[in-house]
């Protein structure tokens, strides 16, 4: 599938794979921000994306943002039918301050397919082995 990208800024930095095999591709902050504990900042990416009809893409934590620095994303639905800069929330949860530098890999991105939804209102749902119970549903 090929995805187009327009740039917004001429020397923002087109999303990228880390290595091959990688299932997300990288987005770059376009700006430079110290975030404080706690604090939630919208980076823009400086791109803007063509997402295909009955697709949508997909903005995810890079692994060692939150492992290493309590970094995480937060509103990460792009649909298919917007064509604005991307930015990429991230929220500080940990008690130190982070310095994000333009340039740096704030997020990965995944496309994924969807299926449109047509709601049913039913009395009953059908029964399963696990039902209501969300409490300890993996056994912890």
């Amino acid at each position: 599938m090929n995805l187009k990208i327009k740039k917004i800024y001429p020397d923002a930095q087109m999303p990228t794979y880390g290595r091959v095999g990688d299932a997300g591709m990288d987005l770059y902050s376009y700006e430079e921000k110290e975030l404080m504990p706690g604090e939630r900042y919208t980076f823009k990416i400086g791109v803007a994306v063509e997402i295909p009809a009955g697709y949508v893409m997909l903005i995810w934590d890079r692994s060692g943002l939150p492992i290493k620095h309590g970094l995480t994303t937060l509103a990460g639905v792009i649909d298919s039918n917007f064509r604005g800069e991307i930015g990429v929330c991230l929220l500080n949860t940990s008690h130190e301050k982070y310095k994000v530098e333009k340039g740096n890999r704030i997020a990965q991105f995944l496309v994924q397919k969807i299926e449109p939804l047509e709601i049913q209102e039913v009395k009953e749902l059908s029964e399963t082995e696990r039902g209501e119970n969300w409490q300890s549903s993996s056994g912890y």
